[in-house]
């Protein structure tokens, strides 16, 4: 389908919502009240253009000249809005696009200069999302500043919703897992002073798994014997609780033998289920064939387990991290 007039069509209502903007702070508009109205008006404008722009499936970038000159944002609004902008003559010249995320970022601008923060954190997630298609760094941009209006209002729980959106652009776009991490955590902290203890664990969870991967293991083990303890007790949980004492003692055993039989056996204690699963049963092959340095009977024990229970990626990996320390193992767990 051809959507070059929804395209052409928002264009226009972004020109005409600017001139409402730019009529607003003028000398006649505040004589007779009408500059609050057109502002809101203009609102509207931006958000129909943002979303003809959708409809139109336009994420490429354009230059665009604005006169925010005009829009006399406090100096509060300007810090949540961090747009590199060169001045030229009466406008703004901002690196921006004449996209759906444009028209959703210059609608967030004129909320907050209104003062519905509400509205204006909407409008910055819209245009967050909008910028995922194009600019994963500009997404971030609109993300992290609706997450300050949030966290402003006291909304802890949908500012960590959106920490999760940002944390999963630095995982699939950017890959940048330290930042990844860092909004995990953020993520997680925001749901425990909520009391959503269950989406706080899915949180630290991730991070756990990528703690593990860049060899941070005392962190990860933290993380697993947290949420363990967190989980063992739980009717509906606490099948779970197995796996993560599992990731926990594999974390351990990287670092010592020694220290993975400790944990085993704290784990044992602290959660007698453990015991009997298939995960410690393993635990338990693997410690033996390490004391003895028998790297078949070590890759055995693991296709034993794996026959039946599939291991991912991420367990495969610290399998192979442990393996390679018996002396003359070849590295692999074939």
């Amino acid at each position: 389908m051809d959507n070059t007039g929804k395209e052409k069509e928002a264009i226009q209502l972004m020109a005409d919502a600017d001139k409402k903007v730019k009529s607003s702070g003028s000398f006649l508009g505040g004589m007779f009240g009408g500059g609050h109205h057109k502002v809101e008006e203009a609102c509207e404008m931006y958000c129909r253009a943002a979303n003809m722009f959708k409809m139109a499936k336009n994420w490429s970038a354009v230059g665009l000249c604005v006169d925010f000159s005009l829009l006399a944002l406090s100096p509060h609004s300007a810090a949540l809005v961090k747009v590199p902008r060169v001045k030229t003559g009466a406008f703004m010249c901002i690196n921006q696009s004449v996209t759906a995320g444009a028209a959703f970022c210059k609608a967030a601008r004129l909320h907050m200069q209104l003062q519905n923060k509400h509205d204006c954190a909407t409008s910055f997630i819209d245009a967050g999302n909008a910028y995922k298609k194009s600019d994963p760094n500009e997404a971030i941009k609109c993300l992290n500043a609706a997450v300050d209006i949030y966290t402003d209002m006291g909304r802890f729980t949908i500012a960590a919703k959106h920490h999760i959106s940002i944390a999963e652009i630095y995982e699939a776009e950017l890959v940048d897992i330290e930042k990844a991490i860092a909004h995990y955590e953020q993520a997680a902290d925001y749901y425990k002073g909520e009391e959503s203890n269950s989406s706080a664990n899915k949180c630290l969870l991730k991070v756990g798994a990528y703690c593990a991967q860049l060899e941070q293991y005392q962190k990860a083990i933290e993380i697993y014997e947290q949420v363990g303890a967190n989980t063992m007790d739980n009717p509906l949980l606490k099948y779970s609780a197995k796996e993560y004492f599992f990731k926990a003692s594999l974390c351990h055993f990287i670092v010592d033998e020694l220290n993975a039989k400790i944990a085993i056996e704290k784990y044992e204690e602290m959660f007698p289920a453990f015991s009997d699963s298939r995960e410690c049963k393993l635990l338990k092959k693997l410690l033996e064939a390490h004391e003895e340095q028998n790297s078949e009977a070590f890759t055995e024990a693991v296709k034993e387990f794996d026959s039946i229970s599939r291991l991912d990626q991420w367990h495969t990996t610290l399998l192979l991290r442990i393996k390679k320390t018996i002396q003359g193992d070849e590295g692999d767990l074939k």
